[in-house]
């Protein structure tokens, strides 16, 4: 289970306020009391997608499967210094994933760090 906080969900809203989706996936979040697993299972739901995962495996997945977006270069630069509306951005616009998700991966990855998360990569291309 990850847990963010209500800072965490307000910082997000303050470089998230004009992203609509965005703000429908924090609206999610804090209403399932921070639990992002809990929040991306609704949203995906709310999405067309049935999940056939528990919960905290299902979300792992979809965030590795956009690893290679996530740690490119500008957005893990950006990610390590506390921007993520770019990401965010950028994931909506891919075909990734139904762009409700977008933030609740971006904040599962932070969670995890940045430099663990993107450890799989970096060995790739040693």
């Amino acid at each position: 289970m990850t847990i963010v906080s209500s800072q965490e969900i307000a910082q997000f809203r303050s470089q998230l306020s004009t992203n609509a989706q965005a703000m429908i996936a924090l609206d999610a979040i804090e209403d399932c009391e921070g639990d992002l697993e809990d929040a991306a299972i609704a949203l995906a739901i709310r999405a067309g997608q049935q999940p056939q995962r528990e919960n905290s495996e299902w979300l792992d997945a979809l965030a590795r499967k956009c690893r290679a977006a996530i740690c490119q270069r500008e957005f893990r630069q950006d990610l390590e210094n506390g921007f993520y509306s770019s990401l965010v951005r950028y994931l909506e616009e891919t075909p990734l994933l139904p762009p409700i998700l977008a933030t609740p991966v971006v904040m599962y990855v932070i969670h995890q760090g940045v430099s663990n998360f993107c450890e799989p990569l970096d060995a790739q291309f040693e």
